[in-house]
């Protein structure tokens, strides 16, 4: 599907979704990359094969405490 170079990750790498971006709808919440993955706005993703992956949020960050 990439006919760029150097060519984006395939869709079955971990790092797909640094694929460039080609078809972006963030009103609807998704992006099609140029690998043919489609990326949620909640960092789900829809693979070509129909396989799914789950959000992949980072952890929620809390402030440390201040010593005293």
């Amino acid at each position: 599907m990439c006919s760029h170079h150097p060519p984006c990750p395939a869709a079955d790498l971990p790092g797909r979704t640094a694929a460039r971006l080609r078809i972006s709808y963030p009103e609807q919440g998704w992006s099609l990359l140029c690998n043919g993955v489609v990326v949620f706005e909640d960092t789900g993703e829809l693979l070509p094969d129909g396989r799914t992956a789950p959000p992949h949020r980072p952890a929620a960050v809390r402030p440390l405490a201040h010593a005293a």
